[in-house]
């Protein structure tokens, strides 16, 4: 009995999993989340108002506007948070810092981040490097009118997906063992509703996307073929 309390000093799952260098958080689940949520609220606002001025004579589309609030907050997790994993996944389940804390609560959800899972340091690591600056990149080439503004919604978008399709489906490929299955908080509210933002959005800016891109390569052919028309 004593050996088995040892082996337990964390609140994650499987719950014989080892983690022996663990050290329990000091900060609130409270203070966590609304420090999260009150950054992607004032990002949210802050880029809802930078964006209502004129681009290229007109205004944004609410729509649109909404799609740069999104990759305004993707920037700023994927980039702040997710780079704080990739870069200190190794010392997280010990170290008491904010940001150190936030991953420790998350785990809950999804034990593989106390455990730095080859999985997720590898998706989070690309996801830091790769979507938090390009998220950035594209609320800039919106506010400019620059021309591949919707190949980059397209490129990141589809990298989203891709990786969430990838985090879900390696977890239910292991039986959804990494988190409490079925409780309110961890599981359905970090684990599902938290990760599958990045399906549900990222699919309907694909989509944005392609009519875009291809309404643009229909004018082009038409175009193209008036030219041939009138040279004949």
């Amino acid at each position: 009995m004593p050996k088995e309390a040892e082996t337990i000093n964390h609140p994650y799952w499987p719950r014989n999993l080892s983690i022996p260098n663990y050290v329990a958080n000091d900060r609130s689940m409270s203070e966590i989340l609304v420090f999260l949520f009150s950054v992607s609220g004032i990002l949210l606002l802050a880029t809802w108002s930078l964006t209502g001025r004129k681009v290229a004579g007109s205004r944004l589309s609410e729509g649109r506007r909404l799609a740069l609030c999104w990759f305004t907050v993707c920037g700023f997790i994927h980039g702040v948070i997710e780079g704080w994993f990739s870069l200190y996944y190794t010392i997280i389940p010990e170290d008491q810092s904010f940001l150190s804390q936030l991953w420790k609560e998350y785990s809950k959800g999804d034990s593989r981040y106390a455990i730095a899972d080859n999985f997720t340091v590898s998706m989070e690591t690309v996801t830091a490097c790769l979507w938090g600056p390009f998220s950035i990149w594209i609320v800039l080439a919106f506010l400019y009118n620059h021309s591949y503004r919707f190949v980059l919604q397209l490129i990141v978008s589809l990298g989203q997906l891709y990786g969430a399709v990838l985090y879900f489906f390696t977890e239910h490929r292991d039986g959804y063992i990494h988190s409490e299955y079925g409780h309110p908080i961890y599981f359905w509210f970090y684990f599902v509703f938290m990760n599958i933002l990045w399906i549900v959005i990222p699919l309907i800016l694909i989509a944005d996307s392609w009519c875009q891109l291809s309404t643009c390569q229909s004018m082009f052919d038409k175009a193209a073929q008036k030219g041939k028309s009138k040279r004949s």
